[in-house]
């Protein structure tokens, strides 16, 4: 199986609206009720990759799946906690994709120079606590009745991953594309690839 972690580029969100939008349309999993189109997706991808990965696993020359980190919040000083998200389309599923996105992604991550990883969870959606938690994250809270979708109300929980302890230093993280010129950026990327079931 050829399968590979990259960078997203703007042409991938094609693709990448293909596996979001029956998340958006069928569950609530997403808190977003309009499918965006796919000039929205690339300017989202350009937009986070100014300082945070976009990542996406294609198997076989397919587009299976996607992660990303973003801004956990606006104001300055919590630019050292990201906030992130996975997805993977309905044909790859339980095949270690999300793993895989998410090992890389935390792996870039803390060489970015941040502090904390946070996965916010739309509840019920037991698939991606576990996810998580076998990802090494850990339950720090709940907001109830944080969003209404499908017809209900819905529980949002949040999950802390450490990327590293905190230092005296406070330099601000390095963006992506700093990064990605730095030897080895390419073992990060792949860092997560043995987790994908052949």
């Amino acid at each position: 199986m050829n399968a590979t972690i990259r960078l997203a580029l703007p042409a991938d969100a094609a693709a990448i609206r293909e596996i979001y939008a029956p998340i958006v349309r069928d569950t609530h999993i997403s808190f977003e009720y309009a499918v965006p189109d796919t000039t929205e997706i690339a300017a989202r991808i350009l937009n986070t990759l100014r300082q945070y990965p976009w990542l996406v696993c294609e198997i076989e020359g397919r587009l299976a799946g996607y992660a990303y980190a973003s801004a956990f919040r606006a104001r300055e000083a919590y630019q050292w906690t990201a906030e992130t998200t996975v997805y993977v389309h309905a044909d790859f599923r339980r095949r270690g994709l999300a793993r895989a996105l998410y090992r890389s992604l935390l792996a870039l991550l803390m060489a970015q120079g941040y502090l904390n990883a946070i996965g916010v969870i739309s509840l019920p959606n037991e698939a991606s606590v576990r996810a998580h938690e076998k990802l090494g994250f850990r339950k720090i809270g709940i907001i109830e009745r944080a969003g209404f979708k499908a017809g209900s109300w819905h529980d949002t929980g949040w999950w802390q991953y450490p990327l590293r302890p905190p230092s005296d230093s406070a330099a601000p993280p390095l963006p992506i594309a700093r990064l990605a010129q730095t030897p080895g950026f390419q073992e990060l990327l792949a860092i997560g690839l043995p987790s994908i079931k052949r």
